[in-house]
């Protein structure tokens, strides 16, 4: 497994970021152990999950499964940046959600309880809450640093405006900021492109690509029966209307001799800002095939043939819509 850093930040982090979503929704407690155990033997130090993974939503069913795991051997907790997020929440009572003082407050406390331990690598916006100011978010971000429960801020579905609001909001304060940014990226959906890569690139952050197959679309959809990913979620709704795009891209796959899951991983891999895109396995088998795509280079004819099948918005703004 390679490491790089996680944006500007010192730490450092596998290349493929151990998404749980599936924890507790689809996949139960000991073969989520199972495929914890496996990403760690293989390399994996980088694990992702949210307050409001699992079913039922937003009870921390996927935060418990995680901190389950990290105290079940000793050692485990050194070894992994652990990574969550707040935002969401039940909605019973006013305060928690969003990103007010006082959620942010109850939201890291409570995931500290479910996740186990006692500081979380990696507390990340699950999104960017427009009805509180960024002096607030970053006094209470400060106090959790102060406190040595958060080591390191990051974000989740910001705009590039966003990214920028937040960074100057910090160094005003002599703060460190965001190190980090999760969002929708694959060679199906590349808008991030525009505003969010060149935010990324110019603050230091590093992109977390989430669902970077698209909900299954890119996974060689229609090269096998239809499956529990294949008929429904994202691929479903997209599919009719992108079927010669998936038809090419599957063939090309084909071409190259690779799964088209592990193709789609591997251009990520090859973007400018990537740091790790995040897989959610629900199987093993799954987290191996997204393991073999972190060592499969793809040279500058793949690249090219990729960008005719899937082209992406014309580069980063204003240039790719104005002269």
């Amino acid at each position: 497994m390679d490491y790089t850093h996680l944006g500007r930040s010192g730490v450092a982090v596998s290349r493929i970021c151990l998404g749980t979503m599936n924890f507790g929704a689809h996949t139960e407690q000991p073969d989520a152990h199972q495929i914890m155990d496996h990403a760690l033997e293989q390399g994996i130090n980088f694990f992702d999950t949210a307050n409001t993974y699992g079913r039922p939503r937003a009870d921390g069913v996927t935060e418990s499964i995680v901190g389950d795991w990290l105290t079940a051997a000793p050692g485990r907790r050194d070894k992994v940046v652990l990574a969550t997020k707040l935002y969401g929440g039940k909605g019973e009572w006013p305060n928690d959600r969003f990103l007010s003082a006082v959620n942010i407050r109850q939201s890291c406390e409570a995931s500290l309880r479910r996740l186990k331990t006692d500081h979380i690598d990696l507390y990340q916006m699950h999104h960017v809450d427009r009805s509180t100011g960024w002096d607030e978010i970053w006094e209470a971000m400060s106090v959790l640093r102060t406190q040595g429960k958060v080591i390191y801020t990051g974000s989740s579905n910001f705009a590039g405006w966003h990214i920028a609001q937040a960074q100057e909001a910090a160094q005003r304060r002599g703060a460190l900021g965001l190190v980090s940014e999760q969002s929708l990226y694959n060679l199906a959906e590349r808008t991030v492109e525009l505003e969010v890569l060149p935010a990324c690139q110019g603050y230091g952050l590093g992109l977390l690509p989430w669902s970077p197959l698209h909900g299954g679309l890119l996974s060689g959809v229609l090269s096998r029966e239809t499956g529990p990913r294949s008929g429904g979620g994202r691929s479903a709704e997209v599919l009719a209307e992108r079927r010669p795009q998936i038809e090419a891209y599957e063939s090309f796959c084909a071409e190259l001799g690779h799964p088209a899951a592990e193709v789609a991983l591997a251009w990520l891999l090859h973007q400018p800002a990537v740091t790790a895109p995040i897989v959610g396995p629900r199987t093993l088998d799954q987290l191996t095939s997204a393991i073999r795509a972190e060592h499969l280079t793809l040279d500058d004819k793949a690249l090219a043939r990729l960008e005719q099948i899937f082209p992406g918005p014309g580069g980063a703004a204003p240039e790719a819509y104005a002269w």
